[in-house]
């Protein structure tokens, strides 16, 4: 069986019809060119909703990634930078990595917020996440997983980062915490 993982899904919509239009941003793990169906007629994937985006909006087929992998990609689509400037020099963040984007480093979300967007952020974040630790202080990338304190929001995540909404988990489907986070709080495996 074929399997697409819609994992950062970025959705801005103007706050009144004087607005610019609509934006909807979909980063895909594992997905070509080749299968969207309306951008390859001889696809094996049926595409219907993606297609139908595609023909009542604009869409765009010369792009380029900054990084082979999920999490320096996503930091340069939200901040417009190089991957390679961050302290993260290879792979991607792990379970208790924290935050990749520096706080006064402006994203795409916030500068649609400026510009009257309301911003959402749905699937995985993968750009480190700050965890509270039991005996306090912030989680680093190896912590054991029994002196995380579940009970207390993430921090340093979408909401931070200039998006309204976030529905999602923090890294691959293969990386722990199994839990979904609803802004930013803990919402259950």
């Amino acid at each position: 069986m074929t399997r697409l993982f819609l994992t950062l899904c970025l959705v801005a919509v103007a706050t009144t019809h004087a607005e610019p239009p609509n934006i909807v941003y979909i980063l895909a793990d594992d997905l070509g060119y080749g299968d969207i169906a309306a951008l390859n007629p001889e696809g094996k994937i049926p595409t219907p909703h993606i297609d139908a985006l595609g023909e009542t909006g604009m869409t765009f087929t010369n792009a380029h990634s900054t990084s082979a992998v999920c999490t320096p990609t996503r930091y340069s689509v939200l901040t417009g930078r190089y991957n390679w400037r961050t302290r993260l020099e290879q792979g991607v963040t792990w379970s208790w990595s924290p935050h990749l984007i520096q706080h006064d480093r402006l994203t795409v979300a916030e500068m649609l917020k400026d510009q009257g967007y309301a911003t959402a952020c749905i699937g995985k974040w993968h750009l480190g996440l700050d965890w509270a630790l039991k005996s306090g202080g912030i989680a680093q990338r190896g912590e054991d997983y029994n002196n995380i304190d579940f009970t207390k929001p993430v921090g340093n995540g979408p909401i931070t980062h200039g998006f309204d909404e976030f529905f999602g988990i923090t890294a691959s489907l293969d990386i722990p915490p199994f839990i979904y986070i609803e802004g930013d709080e803990l919402i259950g495996t």
